[in-house]
């Protein structure tokens, strides 16, 4: 039999159609990739030779759980040259992946029957993770008139006795937006009140276009931050995350890590610290800029087709467009328009039970010529 727990856990849909897109790239169909948000550009240069070289000098073995002291030491550092917050390295945890440091947190911190408040749309796996562990993921309904962001208000508001933890995101999968420092103090100031834990998600913070990025560690010590080399260093698969966390979770997290995953990846660890070389720095800058030039495109362009943005994303690299105009039903178009037209793009299904059926994810993550043929596609599809 099956565990229970399971019928609760949702599939990532976007994977289906993802199946589907291989399928018919393997029928030597053409597919336009705008569905899964993993970088199209291959890892640096120079964090792939760190990894050889891990290899070739035996770094094969395992490490302490919470990760090996060098990399713990040059993510602190990190902080402190980008942000100037002076970071304890002993609070730095490395984890398989970002998903590694969400099981971390959920495990440590929520008890069953608790809740972790999280806004809808949102990234679908934060709510399965919470009920891993047998609380209760309590998704609130936000628009554009929040930028698809819970508010000191609204946590206020919804606060209930047995809420433990408020998760968001700056910026957010699937909507790109952010929160500015005055809105993320305000929230936490919300969560401090009320006695809870505050988790921020910035795995994507590396990719911010229009303002100055800044950590949620400039506000307070008292909270979870989660982060990733997989979309800034372009480490997806390396399966490489880190969290960092208050000092009086540190000792329950390191022995939980001890016993679901042992450690991260040795020779991805070691070939992670490269990543904060010089060489490395400039070549994820460049790409950046290259992901902005995609945005700066692909708005406009989908604006033309009847897609609407009502709010400018300024990070990470998705757009969450309202496609009333054109459909009314946005699982059934991303279906027909990878059959008929080989794009892929992602339902709003995905992230949320508010309004899913008039919202489409587009992830920019594919070449500029390939999102004007995409476009192009599109533009087809619609007029058909």
């Amino acid at each position: 039999m099956i565990a229970e727990r399971m019928a609760s856990i949702s599939p990532f849909y976007v994977m289906e159609l993802l199946a589907r897109a291989r399928a018919l790239e393997g029928e030597g169909r053409s597919i336009i990739h705008m569905e899964v948000g993993e970088p199209d550009f291959e890892t640096p240069r120079p964090i792939i030779e760190a990894g050889k070289r891990a290899l070739d000098q035996g770094f094969t073995h395992y490490t302490p759980a919470v990760g090996i002291r060098e990399l713990r030491e040059a993510i602190a550092q990190d902080y402190f040259s980008r942000f100037g917050v002076k970071l304890n390295p002993d609070r730095v945890l490395i984890t398989p992946g970002s998903s590694g440091a969400l099981q971390l947190i959920m495990s440590t911190v929520i008890n069953p029957g608790q809740a972790v408040m999280m806004a809808d749309p949102g990234y679908p796996c934060n709510r399965n993770f919470v009920k891993l562990v047998s609380g209760i993921p309590v998704t609130v309904p936000v628009g554009a008139e929040t930028g698809y962001q819970l508010t000191a208000e609204i946590i206020d508001r919804e606060w209930s006795e047995n809420t433990r933890a408020v998760m968001v995101a700056t910026p957010s999968n699937p909507t790109g937006t952010i929160l500015s420092r005055q809105q993320l103090e305000a929230i936490y100031q919300v969560v401090k009140a009320r006695g809870g834990v505050l988790i921020v998600d910035e795995i994507y913070q590396g990719l911010v276009y229009d303002v100055k990025p800044f950590t949620a560690l400039e506000i307070t010590d008292d909270l979870f931050i989660i982060n990733s080399f997989s979309k800034y260093y372009g480490m997806t698969g390396w399966r490489l995350g880190w969290m960092i966390a208050p000092e009086r979770f540190i000792s329950a997290a390191d022995k939980l890590a001890q016993n679901i995953f042992l450690a991260a990846s040795t020779p991805a660890q070691y070939a992670a610290l490269a990543a904060f070389e010089e060489e490395t720095q400039r070549i994820v800058e460049e790409r950046r800029e290259a992901f902005r030039e995609r945005r700066d495109y692909l708005l406009p362009a989908l604006q033309q087709l009847g897609f609407e943005f009502p709010v400018v994303p300024a990070g990470a690299f998705y757009l969450y467009a309202n496609c009333r105009s054109i459909t009314e039903d946005s699982f059934s178009f991303a279906h027909e328009l990878l059959e008929t037209e080989g794009v892929a793009v992602t339902p709003g299904r995905d992230f949320g039970d508010y309004l899913p059926e008039q919202h489409i994810r587009f992830a920019y993550t594919t070449a500029l010529e390939k999102l004007q043929e995409g476009v192009a596609r599109i533009a087809r599809f619609i007029k058909c």
